[in-house]
Formats: C-alpha cells, sequence, structure tokens
C-alpha cells in the first residue's frame, strides 16, 4: 500500500506541470492499470475487463488521486471501475432510458422542454461515470462540424419562445475554447436567448480546466451564466476544485449542483448532508438529487424510490431548506423533472 501511495504521489506531482489537454489524454483506460494503481486484488479484473467491453474506463489523475488505494468499496472509485454486474441485462433497463432519439429535431440538438434546448457540444467525457444515462448514446451520430451546426442554430432562431441554450455532451468543455467561444458567440447573437447553461463534470474531475482561455469566453459573454457541476460524494470535493469553482465564480457563473442517487456510493443521510455542506463550502448550491437512470449495464447502483423518499425525508433534519437537493425523477415524455 505504502508503494502505492508513492507511485500516486509521484504521479499527482508530474500531472501538476500538464494542461488539461494532457492530463485527459494521458487519462488512465485499461482496467488492469487501473486495478494495479489502486492495489487492487486479481479478483477485480475479470469484471473490469467485462464490464470495460462495454463501456470503456476513462479516470485522469486528478480524479484518481483522490481515490483510496486498495479499497474497493470507496466510493469514488465504485462510479468508475466495471465490474461484471454490467453484463446483466435486468427487465426495464434499456440503452436510451430517456427517450432522447424522440426528441432530436436536428444534429447534435435535444429539444425536451419549454424555453429550452441542450446542444450536444462535445461526444467525449474526461471521465467515464459508470452510471451514466447516455453511456450508449449515437455520439457519432450527433457531434456537428461548424457548418452542420447551422441547422441547430437556425432552429433556436427560429423559435422566439426559447430562452436558454444548455451545452452538453459528454461534457462540453471536453472541446476546445475556439470551438466553444464560436458557439457561443452564434448562441448570443439570438436575440430571445437570455441564458446559457454548462452541464459538466470537467472542473471536478481536471480542475486545471477552468483556465484562462474558457474564463476569457465565459465572463466576455453578454448571456447569463449557470453551471451546473456534477458531484456525488464530498471526497471529490478537494482545494484545487475549490478553487477553480472560484474561478468560474468570478467570471460571473452560478454554480449549481446535480447528483445521482447511487447504491454504496452517496445512499446514506450523513453523505448526503456532508456533500451538501461541503458544495457550500465550495460555493455551489444544491440542486437536483436525481434517482438513477435505468440504463443498461447500471442496474447495481439503483437505489428505490421508498428508499430515496425516506433519505430525503430524514436528510430534512439535518440540512436547511437553502442545502436540501430536490429529489426528482426524468419520466421520458413528462414536461419537467418529476419530484418524489
Amino acid at each position: 500500500m505504502q508503494e502505492n501511495m508513492i507511485i500516486a504521489a509521484q504521479q499527482a506531482s508530474a500531472q501538476a506541470s500538464l494542461s488539461w489537454q494532457q492530463q485527459l489524454s494521458q487519462a488512465i483506460r485499461d482496467p488492469l492499470a487501473l486495478c494495479q494503481r489502486l492495489g487492487l486484488s486479481d479478483h477485480w479484473l475479470p469484471g473490469a475487463r467485462a464490464g470495460g467491453q462495454l463501456f470503456e474506463i476513462c479516470v485522469p489523475e486528478a480524479y484518481l488521486a483522490r481515490i483510496a488505494a486498495n479499497a474497493p468499496n470507496d466510493p469514488l472509485l465504485r462510479q468508475v471501475l466495471p465490474v461484471s454486474d454490467e453484463t446483466l441485462t435486468p427487465q426495464g433497463y434499456v440503452t436510451d432510458p430517456l427517450e432522447e432519439a424522440e426528441h432530436r429535431p436536428a444534429k447534435g440538438l435535444i429539444h425536451k422542454y419549454a424555453g429550452r434546448v441542450l446542444l450536444i457540444a462535445s461526444p467525449n467525457c474526461a471521465i467515464n461515470c459508470r452510471y451514466c444515462f447516455r453511456r450508449h448514446f449515437p455520439y457519432s451520430d450527433n457531434s456537428p462540424s461548424r457548418a452542420q451546426w447551422q441547422e441547430a442554430l437556425d432552429y433556436l432562431r427560429a423559435d422566439t419562445t426559447l430562452h436558454e441554450a444548455i451545452l452538453s455532451g459528454g461534457d462540453p468543455l471536453a472541446a476546445n475554447d475556439r470551438q466553444l467561444a464560436w458557439l457561443v458567440e452564434q448562441l448570443e447573437s439570438i436575440p430571445h436567448l437570455k441564458r446559457l447553461r454548462l452541464h459538466t463534470r470537467l472542473p471536478v474531475v481536471i480542475p486545471d480546466r477552468v483556465d484562462d482561455a474558457l474564463l476569457g469566453w465565459l465572463a466576455g459573454t453578454r448571456l447569463q451564466k449557470v453551471v451546473v457541476l456534477h458531484i456525488n460524494h464530498a471526497n471529490e470535493i478537494d482545494q484545487a476544485v475549490v478553487d477553480a469553482c472560484s474561478r468560474l465564480k468570478q467570471a460571473g457563473a452560478t454554480l449549481l449542483n446535480q447528483s445521482v442517487l447511487l447504491r454504496r456510493v452517496n445512499d446514506s443521510v450523513d453523505t448526503l448532508a456532508t456533500l451538501s455542506e461541503r458544495l457550500f463550502d465550495a460555493g455551489i448550491l444544491p440542486y437536483y438529487l436525481h434517482v438513477l437512470d435505468p440504463v443498461q449495464g447500471a442496474a447495481h447502483f439503483d437505489v428505490s424510490d421508498d428508499e430515496a423518499r425516506e433519505l430525503v425525508t430524514q436528510l430534512r433534519e439535518h440540512l436547511p431548506g437553502f442545502l436540501m437537493p430536490r429529489l426528482v425523477r426524468e419520466i421520458p415524455g413528462q414536461g419537467s423533472k418529476t419530484p418524489l
């Protein structure tokens, strides 16, 4: 274990001098390498390989450094380590649990809710979360070039009821800043758009992503800015993440967080309460606590609705109201998230 800690420290030191792009390119993508780095026994390797064949792994060093060595039940490791349960196909778990294929009027565009649309700004993520509801998403069919974005932009221009554009993915911040600056410039030229929302995990996974180039176009837009982070456990928030969030706030962004309720990751009152407190310490307001979307390969993370409601009932006894995330489920065809 001591040897693994030394290796982790050396890796973290080496990563400190790398750009965010270099850090992403050097992320661990091999199940054997992940198990070896964390001192996991060979018991975990067959499941990691089996699950990894269905949905590849991606774990950057900055995130890996927060995972305890030789601890297969570490709540951060549980989110990124493939397991054999991913090969199971229980009834009701499907490849498109939110039926997004029914709501794509243009390439790279998803329009499900009134007043806002979602743009697939990048097909890539900085980390592959094992419970991801888009783990089967056809990104190859929804990654427009600049020329191909025009259809989506024309759609936005034509619908004056739209007030908000959401950049998602993948992770929108996995795109380069030149592309993002261009896309945001196109969006802010649409007079009826008022808000820009970014759904991203990159400031958490690789905090160095919040660099001067990103802050330049983000601070410069006329659009109101909301950055929705995705953090499931307080251990994901280290000082580098706190510093990245501070830079985003200085650029004028409102910071919110959405979590997913995950079995053996954050399914306890103490864990959720600590998360909310730690989020607020970092300048982030808890927003949503999602129950698991029934995506194929993730059933082992499920927490029943009754358990979820009881957890939230107990959580209210520990937190002030402004630190209480809203427990919701996304139901295909509904006009909004459904409170539970």
